[in-house]
């Protein structure tokens, strides 16, 4: 067996401090209730290194001799002779090591549960459950390497495991429950893809991580790496005494942790600190607070300080913030005045926050200082702008969650998180004789059994036949190109409305980002339109176009609804697995050319026949509307959608007022 890089060999990113991701990791050991640790950062950072040298210095544990579910004597076990048999307290045990078990981006629902005992089943006809990851990382640790690259049906799996601590499967014709407590520790780099907010809230801790900046740190870091790498085994000897002094101090902390002190204090003063950072549900409360039991266990204390509810705060509230889109990281300064003695003091108005000579008009309170001065103090003036010349730039104001928009029928794409696809290893939802798919072994054995005596079968192996063969249908999530087309004309610039556009696609390039989709930037202004920006991966790329793009002069409608029609052409001729998804942001009004208004809905003609999935972002506000936009969505057989309603927690209103 190769021999792992020392824990305590690794150089933190601070010169001054552990790694908060090794602080997490341990804390997570020591209280395995505090949920797992999400572990956020760029390549090349020593994300999987850390997680592999954790197993080495956790403290081995006791298992009854041959389980496969690690138990300890006294637990129950589907390995015993009965049904819920509970292993007597005198059993047979073994001591080994923990178990660090990496589960793969490509896992199946079935190696992850387990399934049949395929080589039983085929031989012998007996029907036995085969223990799957959950069952192996039970006591251990529990590793996903690029967990937001992995099905959301798989991370709910885990995510359900690691908070009951159980792990039931019902498939196959198996019905097995088993014991899976763990610790869930989950690596991603997130410019690869978001994790869902829904799913990022359960993991209980989050930590980012970036390669040192001091350059000292960062030669240490080659210097020790160099010399791993030349010579394993004396660089593992010369950190043994570091390593044993680890071990002991973790387990010296799971024993202290049942006689850490949880006071009233303590309770309040963790729901002041959640509250003030204004995060949805209890799950922050009450990951904040075990993690600061288990925090002050680690530093051998058996009272909580306000030092343990800060560390426990900034390790598992960042990423429960209501906001998804929030810069990393808590506001210490506010933290700090909670955990005070004294009362925080009220937050100084905006006015003296500017520079003095600023424009300190009372709107955007709340936006940072340096957009203010790039983008809001760039219109001349309060006014309406003039639809015509000068082309003005309006600045995105913080972008919002927006509700979901997918592509309609059921496609084969790239693996996604938009629409609905049938995919190699999403969830299982139907079976099929003979199709497109993967072998369901289960589903052609139960074929094939009740012809086994027509077919001269006395024992041994069963006889199959091409009729018995099944094939798994699965269904899961696929990546879309969304093809944004913008009304950049002088109509979109009056009464600040280009800055309430730029939010709206801010808001949902990042929501394409999430999703893991392709992007692409069509305008249309003046006497023509232009293709901003090819279809692409890189959302920053299209943020910053987006910031770019000004406002003003005529509306060629028709050019950039054809323009937009071209693009998808030409990226169905590319690939044509990945289905589009056009976003048209106007206020629908034609205004260059001769016969503008009837070649717009030409051209929104010609993209409903080709049966394009389309959104109509309405802009126009106002009393007095004239319609446009959704007499364009009609034609377009489109979604019509007020801007007003873009984002997610119109649509929740809207639910709610229903």
């Amino acid at each position: 067996m190769p021999l792992q890089y020392p824990l305590s060999a690794i150089v933190p990113s601070q010169a001054d401090d552990r790694d908060d991701m090794t602080l997490a990791l341990v804390l997570t050991t020591i209280s395995p209730e505090v949920g797992g640790v999400l572990v956020r950062g760029e390549k090349g950072t020593a994300k999987s290194t850390t997680v592999r040298a954790l197993a080495s210095v956790l403290p081995p544990i006791e298992v009854v001799a041959g389980d496969r579910f690690s138990s300890r004597p006294g637990d129950t076990s589907p390995d015993g002779p009965a049904p819920d048999y509970r292993w007597p307290l005198d059993a047979e045990t073994e001591t080994r090591p923990v178990r660090l078990v990496e589960l793969p981006v490509g896992a199946t629902e079935d190696r992850v549960l387990g399934s049949l005992h395929l080589s039983k089943v085929l031989a012998d006809g007996v029907a036995e459950y085969e223990p799957g990851l959950l069952a192996r990382a039970h006591r251990g640790l529990l590793y996903v390497d690029e967990v937001n690259l992995l099905h959301d049906h798989l991370v709910d799996l885990l995510l359900d495991a690691a908070a009951m601590g159980r792990s039931t499967v019902e498939r196959d014709g198996v019905s097995v429950a088993h014991a899976a407590r763990f610790v869930l520790v989950g690596t991603m780099n997130p410019e690869e893809g978001e994790l869902r907010p829904q799913l990022l809230d359960r993991f209980g801790l989050t930590v980012e991580i970036a390669a040192p900046r001091d350059p000292r740190l960062r030669a240490e870091v080659v210097r020790r790496r160099l010399a791993f790498d030349a010579d394993p085994e004396t660089f593992v000897k010369a950190y043994t005494d570091a390593e044993r002094a680890l071990t002991d101090r973790i387990a010296a902390a799971r024993k202290l942790l049942p006689e850490v002190e949880l006071t009233d204090a303590v309770l309040t003063k963790v729901a002041e600190v959640c509250a003030a950072f204004e995060v949805d549900g209890m799950r922050a409360d009450i990951v904040t607070t075990r993690t600061a039991v288990a925090h002050a266990a680690w530093n051998g204390r058996t009272t909580i300080t306000r030092a343990d509810i800060r560390q426990a705060a900034l390790l598992a509230l960042p990423h429960r913030r209501r906001n998804p889109f929030d810069a990393p990281g808590l506001d210490e300064e506010l933290l700090d005045q909670i955990l005070g003695d004294e009362e925080p003091e009220p937050p100084l108005p905006p006015e003296p926050e500017g520079e003095g000579d600023g424009e300190g008009d009372s709107e955007g309170e709340g936006l940072d200082t340096p957009p203010r001065s790039s983008g809001a103090t760039r219109p001349p003036s309060e006014g309406e702008p003039s639809s015509e010349r000068p082309a003005m730039v309006a600045a995105a104001a913080d972008p919002y969650k927006v509700r979901r928009f997918e592509v309609t029928g059921t496609g084969a794409g790239e693996s996604g998180k938009r629409s609905r696809a049938l995919t190699s290893n999403g969830r299982r939802a139907g079976v099929d004789p003979a199709g497109q798919g993967g072998l369901h072994l289960v589903e052609t054995i139960r074929a094939a059994a009740p012809h086994q005596l027509a077919r001269g079968r006395t024992g041994g192996r069963l006889r199959f036949e091409h009729t018995d063969l099944r094939t798994a249908r699965r269904e899961g999530r696929e990546a879309n190109l969304v093809l944004f087309c913008v009304d950049a004309s002088g109509s979109m610039a009056a009464r600040k409305r280009m800055e309430q556009v730029k939010t709206a696609i801010l808001s949902l390039l990042l929501d394409a980002y999430q999703r893991r989709d392709k992007v692409g930037l069509v305008t249309f202004r003046g006497d023509g339109a232009e293709v901003a920006l090819p279809p692409t991966h890189s959302v920053d790329i299209a943020a910053r176009r987006l910031a770019e793009l000004p406002a003003g002069g005529r509306t060629p409608l028709a050019e950039g609804l054809l323009t937009a029609a071209e693009v998808l052409r030409v990226e169905k001729v590319r690939d044509p697995r990945r289905r589009p998804l056009l976003i048209v942001i106007t206020d629908g009004r034609a205004t260059h050319g001769a016969d503008a208004v009837a070649r717009s809905r030409q051209a929104a003609q010609w993209i409903a026949e080709h049966r394009t999935t389309a959104v109509v972002v309405d802009c126009e506000q106002g009393p007095m509307r004239m319609g446009l936009a959704g007499s364009l969505a009609l034609a377009m057989q489109a979604t019509h959608l007020p801007i007003t309603d873009v984002s997610a927690s119109a649509l929740a209103s809207l639910a709610n007022a229903a």
